[in-house]
């Protein structure tokens, strides 16, 4: 896999933030967006995005085939969730690689889940998401979302050549729609897209993040 920048990256963190102050909204409110219910014994904040993020999801709808959906997964996280799946990275990773000093566990961590400090989800400006069929049949991807390391192999990176061919022209489906949505893929996870978080400032080169961590008001059951 060619190199990317990681979330740990301290150049992440120095992205200065202006906030706007956008809303989360509610996906379970957005028609043209299907959402999926896998993380719904969590709560409700899995079902919301910032307004403009909600917009962009809806434009990448648009450039999709007729017979195919986006089908998200999760947006908006609780800080408190977003340090407890960090930690519960690090001790899986230790637990699989016992003669790794703490730092590399901790870097590897940050390959597959946001440190909290930097993390996109928390910002609400972040998609966990797949492609399905009008019928909700998802289409293959070369994993699950979030099939990560050490439980599955390599084949989550975007550009994992370990994959089929149906699976990378799927991929290269929803990569096309997203992208031309203004939204930045996570390169070791195909399903992860964000837009105005201090990642995607610094990938577009964008001065300053338009997005900090965001509070959910709203708890529509």
């Amino acid at each position: 896999m060619p190199p990317f920048v990681l979330l740990s990256d301290p150049r992440v963190a120095a992205v200065p933030i202006r906030e706007t102050g956008e809303r989360l909204v509610d996906l379970r409110d957005v028609d043209a967006i299907r959402l999926d219910d896998r993380m719904a014994g969590a709560g409700t904040a899995y079902a919301h995005v910032r307004v403009s993020v909600a917009d962009r999801l809806v434009a990448a709808q648009c450039r999709l085939p007729r017979d195919l959906r986006l089908l998200v997964v999760e947006g908006y996280r609780l800080r408190v969730v977003q340090e407890r799946d960090f930690a519960s990275s690090r001790a899986r990773i230790a637990r699989a690689n016992p003669d790794w000093t703490e730092e590399r566990v901790w870097r590897e961590a940050a390959t597959f889940v946001s440190p909290p400090e930097v993390a996109p989800h928390v910002s609400g400006g972040a998609v966990d998401l797949t492609l399905c069929t009008e019928g909700g049949l998802e289409l293959p991807m070369g994993t699950a979302v979030n099939d990560t390391p050490p439980e599955y192999g390599p084949e989550c990176f975007t550009a994992s050549l370990a994959i089929d061919a149906e699976a990378r022209a799927n991929r290269s489906t929803l990569i096309e729609a997203m992208s031309a949505s203004g939204f930045v893929n996570y390169p070791s996870e195909w399903w992860h897209w964000s837009y105005g978080d201090r990642y995607w400032a610094l990938v577009t080169g964008t001065a300053h993040a338009p997005y900090g961590p965001a509070t959910l008001t709203s708890r529509r059951g």
